[in-house]
């Protein structure tokens, strides 16, 4: 399907060529809305790998762009946010203004997404308030160095660090750690490399939407082309500049293909029918349920590709089941 064929009627209808698909009627009004809604955020269109001040600049005005929507949320969220460098790495620590006395004493770290390379600084810090408010705990958001300056493995030796770092203050059955798309990748992909090392496994994982195959060989990334209205395709050339030549089929570059036989954390999967990486999380899924993982996949009806912008009745439910299992594994690793 050619981009130029995708596109929004006057109804809210998603028209690819001669096909119309509208907003289903089985999900919320405001997630109805949302879905009817073009997204100019991912319109620009990615400059090749290698051309890498092209790449800065991309970067650069897509963080700026996102700035008001940072600035949005840290000033609505009832926590406060401190910048500190821990191992080595800026890490935006958040704290809730409200902290239930059973959560002293535990963390989660989170990693944001925007394919390994976009979204640090303003919105990952961001990230720690309201992760901070919805978990109801201390979040350590890490601002993981990125391409094209810092590609692959600069990010997941951070998180690592950061990690390793953090046993100092808590116990590992204390800590969660979480990403959303390709902090999805990095909270995967670092699980792996911590049990590797030798180092006590967290008490559980949060991979929402998670970009856990590099090659992008799943199924939807072709039957969801242009039905995700977030993520439209895959991110080949962020890949790339991302991988910095390394085989993509590297378990610490697509963690799917680990051997989870040898230990992992339990692990929650949030994707939607409409989430152009709904392969990833169906098959990252059976992989965990076939080398004997705990492993919960949760699957929403019609949501796209990092949900339904945060604000509907399925995002609190997204919200609600994290905390649910989030709460069920502290303390228990």
């Amino acid at each position: 399907m050619d981009k130029s064929t995708a596109a929004h009627d006057d109804n809210g209808n998603l028209c690819l060529g001669p096909r119309v698909i509208p907003p289903p009627k089985s999900i919320s009004e405001q997630a109805r809305k949302f879905l009817a809604t073009p997204n100019p955020l991912m319109a620009s269109e990615d400059p090749p790998a290698h051309e890498k001040e092209a790449w800065r600049k991309r970067i650069a005005r897509f963080n700026a762009m996102m700035e008001p929507m940072a600035d949005q949320m840290l000033q609505s969220a009832p926590a406060e946010v401190e910048t500190k460098i821990i191992a080595g790495v800026t890490v935006h620590v958040g704290t809730p203004h409200q902290m239930p006395e059973r959560n002293r004493g535990r963390a989660r770290i989170d990693l944001h997404g925007g394919g390994m390379v976009l979204l640090a600084g303003k919105f990952a810090m961001a990230g720690a308030a309201m992760a901070a408010v919805r978990t109801g705990c201390v979040v350590y958001s890490v601002d993981y160095r990125v391409p094209p300056d810092h590609p692959f493995p600069a990010a997941l030796d951070d998180t690592v660090a950061v990690y390793r770092e953090l046993l100092n203050t808590y116990r590992p059955g204390d800590i969660v750690i979480s990403g959303a798309s390709g902090g999805g990748n990095l909270a995967a992909a670092a699980a792996l490399k911590i049990r590797d090392l030798g180092i006590p496994l967290p008490a559980g994982l949060v991979l929402l939407t998670p970009e856990v195959d590099l090659t992008e060989s799943g199924d939807t990334f072709e039957t969801n082309r242009h039905i995700d209205v977030v993520l439209k395709n895959g991110l080949p050339e962020m890949i790339k500049l991302y991988a910095d030549g390394h085989d993509l089929n590297d378990p610490y570059l697509s963690p799917l293909f680990g051997d989870f036989t040898k230990g992992y954390p339990p692990t929650f999967i949030q994707t939607g029918t409409r989430d152009i990486f709904l392969s990833n999380s169906v098959r990252m899924h059976r992989a965990l349920l076939r080398a004997g993982i705990e492993v919960e996949l949760h699957v929403w009806e019609a949501m796209p590709h990092g949900g339904f912008g945060g604000t509907t009745p399925e995002d609190a439910e997204v919200q609600a089941e994290i905390g649910r299992f989030m709460a069920k594994h502290w303390g228990t690793a």
